[in-house]
């Protein structure tokens, strides 16, 4: 037989948590079609991976890439780490099935500008994305908040019985047309005045549908032990599995608990289905939101709509050179965007390390300066945590990002190195692999990223540029 593809010699890991194996893969037209310990057949290009991790192309839970695979769908911050699948629509805010009738409220401004939310459905944003043709496969979740927008007055209040309808219904179409689940970001002011029972209502709607639940909680510091609970109560109330979206304890006061937070999440896994992803760094970055304004730790200013020049300085920083309160530089930058340092290491390792955790960057790709994390974070774990800090094997943290992830948003034959499944794969060198990315200098690609394939196409290669884009829109 002659092969498209062929990955001789290769170290396999393939995503399903079990032991890695030296072997032989095939892939031809968009599947792989044999795995052996010698493949005898003939390939158009055969690819010596003596050395060389090959597996399946990593799956990013977390992103805020609703617009920009289609804007820029070359899309290199994700492809040079060896993602192959995006999910967007996270923390509430989704660009399919969003309508602006004006400005573009917080956090949907963290997606781009009202003239960029032109899909109304899913199949429009699944048809733009088509056309597209972006580097990557995207899903998508329909975010509450987007929903809230489409149907309310006004977002700092409660949703009515009627809202709440229309919310239902709009919901019911797009997982007919192939939405992942629904995701919510509660900590926003925007969704803050939502009732949990609003949300359960919303929830309803994914049983029918095998919908997921997706949620940023609506409180990461004190308080979220009762969010955590929240969260939960959702998911058995409509009987849906829930994933806890970049899983943290934030605010000084809180580093530690995530001995809490996680006891918790092993007490509820017993009666319901429950994950969480999570990026590996220890700040977190949003837009500047007065809520978390503090002197307890630093807080870099990444963008502001009327004060540009102040991106790169702390909020410290800015307010000692007005000589102004850190509450009042805030005020006077926003709308702005921030890096939060919030977190403690040991808590990022502990949320890392559990055994129900995936792998999600939740970059944002529209900050001038983004944190680290969109370009950094699948090789940060693969290098830094795994081959450095030796926090679990390398077996463990290919499955946090490829078969678990897969399993979890119910992407049909994606997520292994399996015969017969989609041929998203990634090459890698096991002992260069690592991020680039830094704080300081965030938009830069990953090392040992060699050779990247989406859907049987080859799309990344060592020249560090994109040579395909074959990402096609994953329906549920």
């Amino acid at each position: 037989m002659q092969f498209d593809y062929l990955f001789r010699n290769v170290t396999v890991i393939d995503g399903s948590g079990g032991p890695q194996y030296r072997g032989d893969v095939a892939v031809k037209g968009d599947r792989i079609v044999e795995i052996a310990p010698a493949i005898l057949g003939s390939a158009q290009h055969d690819i010596d991976g003596t050395g060389r991790v090959l597996a399946p192309g990593f799956i990013d839970v977390h992103t805020h890439d609703d617009i920009n695979v289609i804007r820029m769908p070359e899309y290199l911050p994700k492809i040079s780490q060896g993602v192959t699948t995006v999910i967007v629509g996270n923390c509430g805010i989704s660009a399919a099935a969003a309508r602006m009738k004006g400005e573009v409220p917080d956090p949907m401004n963290l997606l781009g500008e009202a003239g960029h939310f032109i899909y109304p459905t899913v199949d429009a944003y699944a048809e733009a994305v088509k056309e597209a043709r972006p580097a990557v496969n995207v899903g998508t979740l329909i975010g509450h908040t987007a929903l809230r927008n489409n149907h309310m007055d006004s977002l700092f209040r409660t949703a009515n019985d009627v809202e709440i309808q229309a919310m239902r219904e709009q919901l019911r179409l797009a997982l007919q047309q192939g939405a992942l689940g629904l995701s919510t970001g509660l900590a926003y002011a925007s969704a803050f005045q939502s009732t949990t029972e609003e949300v359960m209502a919303l929830a309803q709607e994914l049983a029918a549908g095998n919908g997921i639940y997706t949620t940023h909680l609506r409180s990461e510091f004190e308080p979220i032990l009762e969010a955590l609970d929240e969260a939960f109560r959702v998911g058995r109330h409509a009987k849906v599995p829930v994933v806890v979206s970049h899983h943290k304890c934030a605010g000084a006061q809180n580093w530690g608990r995530t001995v809490e937070t996680l006891a918790l999440f092993d007490k509820v896994r017993a009666q319901q289905d429950v994950a969480c992803d999570c990026y590996p760094y220890s700040a977190s970055s949003s837009t500047l939101d007065m809520k978390q304004i503090t002197a307890d730790f630093d807080i870099v200013i990444t963008w502001s709509t009327p004060h540009p020049e102040m991106a790169g300085q702390t909020l410290k920083q800015i307010a000692e050179s007005w000589s102004i309160s850190l509450e009042e530089a805030g005020k006077r930058l926003m709308p702005a965007g921030a890096i939060y340092y919030n977190m403690d290491e040991k808590d990022v390792q502990r949320v890392l390390r559990y055994p129900l955790t995936m792998v999600g960057s939740d970059g944002l790709p529209n900050d001038p300066m983004p944190h680290p994390r969109l370009w950094g974070a699948f090789p940060r774990v693969l290098g830094h945590y795994s081959r450095d800090e030796q926090l679990f094997p390398l077996t463990e943290a290919v499955h946090k990002m490829t078969g678990m992830s897969a399993a979890r948003f119910q992407l049909a034959d994606r997520g292994l190195v399996k015969c017969g499944y989609f041929a998203d794969l990634v090459l890698f060198d096991p002992q260069t692999v690592r991020d680039v990315a830094s704080f300081s200098d965030p938009q830069q690609p990953a090392a040992g990223i060699e050779a990247v394939m989406v859907n049987g196409v080859m799309s990344y290669d060592q020249s560090q540029t994109i040579i395909g884009r074959a990402g096609r829109f994953l329906r549920r």
